[in-house]
């Protein structure tokens, strides 16, 4: 595992290096946003035409195609929602691995599953592409504020070659190994995600259950020791009510069934990460883009009655039910 924290003298430079960015949601628009705003040339690529950014995004100019971007990128990024979307841009037609002009580098940062990583990192050194699988580890605050952690897969050559992009967007980033690398640890972070914010859920359903009143109980029960920083976020959003997404529960069950596939190919027992996979996958319908705190009212409805997500189908009751049942049947 390395660690770079100060630019390559061979790395790229800010001033000449065109950058290409492809997925302009949640995160790839603070992304691209980012590195403008750091000196780089960006361009940018979106599947949506007309996907809405931030204001500063939207300032940056887009290719007219993605073969375009391609083929006048030093750099391309992508950040995308899902398996699928990755296989589109990187292998239809037009796509980037038969778009992408020979000696260039591809950063992909999408969680994927790790068997389509290694799959892209063959198909770009047949095609004389350097790449690194480069998932992130931190939602849309800590890309705003320059502290993600970034995973990579690939070479030393390309991981220290790109020092200068990871400063200006990351706190940390480490090489984990050989392509298809960075995928995997993104699976460890993300199931840790899952299940630990299932278990925060539970926590403030066992304090209300034991009649605590409930601002007590955030407040105190968010300042303890045992509450990851990636948590202490979320219980803001759970007092007020406010679950605009900073990570959508869609996406959190659809980063849970990777974990799954995963974990059968490798053969893990993994009984938490299938209880938090089935609860997610049951809130999906009903809150899938809000921010995947709001499973918490779901779990622990009475916690603040008022600010329970609608389900669409019936009652807050049932979905903790539902949670429970989900539980037991996977243990």
């Amino acid at each position: 595992m390395k660690m770079k924290t100060q630019s390559s003298a061979t790395g790229l430079a800010i001033p000449t290096t065109r950058l290409g960015f492809i997925g302009l949601g949640l995160m790839g628009s603070r992304l691209s946003a980012r590195l403008h705003a750091a000196g780089w040339q960006v361009q940018t690529w979106n599947r949506s035409p007309r996907k809405p950014g931030l204001a500063a995004d939207q300032e940056l100019p887009r290719a007219a195609s993605l073969a375009d971007l391609c083929s006048t990128s030093d750099v391309l990024l992508s950040c995308l929602a899902n398996d699928a979307a990755v296989e589109q841009v990187y292998l239809g037609d037009g796509g980037v691995l038969n778009s992408a002009r020979k000696g260039s580098i591809v950063l992909e940062m999408s969680t994927i599953s790790w068997k389509l990583s290694e799959q892209l990192h063959h198909e770009a050194a047949q095609r004389g592409l350097r790449m690194l699988d480069l998932p992130i580890s931190g939602s849309t605050p800590a890309v705003e504020a320059g502290s993600i952690t970034l995973l990579a897969g690939g070479d030393q050559a390309t991981f220290d070659a790109c020092t200068p992009i990871f400063e200006s967007i990351a706190r940390q980033w480490f090489l984990l190994g050989p392509g298809g690398s960075g995928a995997k640890m993104k699976l460890v972070v993300n199931l840790l995600l899952g299940v630990g914010m299932a278990a925060v859920a539970e926590a403030i359903s066992l304090g209300q259950h034991l009649q605590l009143q409930p601002g007590v109980l955030l407040d105190v029960l968010s300042q303890t020791a045992v509450i990851a920083p990636a948590f202490r976020g979320k219980f803001n959003k759970i007092s007020s009510g406010d679950y605009s997404p900073e990570f959508s529960v869609r996406l959190m069950s659809k980063d849970l069934d990777l974990v799954a596939d995963a974990a059968a190919v490798a053969g893990a027992e993994l009984p938490l990460a299938v209880a938090a996979k089935k609860l997610y996958a049951a809130c999906a319908d009903s809150i899938g883009d809000l921010d995947l705190s709001a499973i918490t009212p779901k779990v622990a409805p009475g916690v603040l009655a008022s600010q329970v997500p609608s389900d669409g189908s019936g009652t807050a009751e049932s979905a903790a039910q539902a949670h429970t049942e989900s539980i037991l049947s996977a243990t």
